[in-house]
């Protein structure tokens, strides 16, 4: 079974930086594409990154193009998200998934069977 364990949120100014980590483990992590996901209090779960198994494909979210990073290192079974430039409007928890499916990649958090705890990202004007 996988297991994802996310870490690296926390209380931030805007303008400022952080960067999230999600630990993998349970199957051969270099099979699965990951992404990240973030909802905000009294709103929907959307999508923010996604990167392909081998880090070729990478999509992003148009609010955060440009200002977040997504990238994997798969010697260490694990998935980064750097946060630069954040906002107010960034504030949620954010949630590393993995895709149930071997090579494929998707935007869609329905295609995404396994999920990690969250971890709270807050950032102050």
């Amino acid at each position: 079974q996988v297991q994802l364990v996310e870490s690296g949120g926390g209380l931030v100014q805007a303008g400022g930086s952080l960067r999230l980590s999600c630990g993998f483990s349970g199957r051969t992590f270099s099979r699965y594409a990951m992404g990240w996901f973030r909802q905000a209090p009294g709103k929907e779960r959307e999508f923010v990154a996604a990167i392909s198994w081998s880090g070729e494909h990478i999509y992003y979210a148009d609010s955060v193009k440009g200002r977040f990073t997504i990238s994997r290192d798969n010697a260490k079974n694990t998935v980064y998200l750097q946060m630069n430039s954040l906002k107010p409007e960034d504030t949620a928890v954010y949630y590393c998934a993995a895709m149930g499916i071997e090579f494929r990649l998707g935007i869609d958090y329905t295609e995404y069977d396994y999920w990690g705890q969250g971890t709270q990202v807050t950032v102050s004007s």
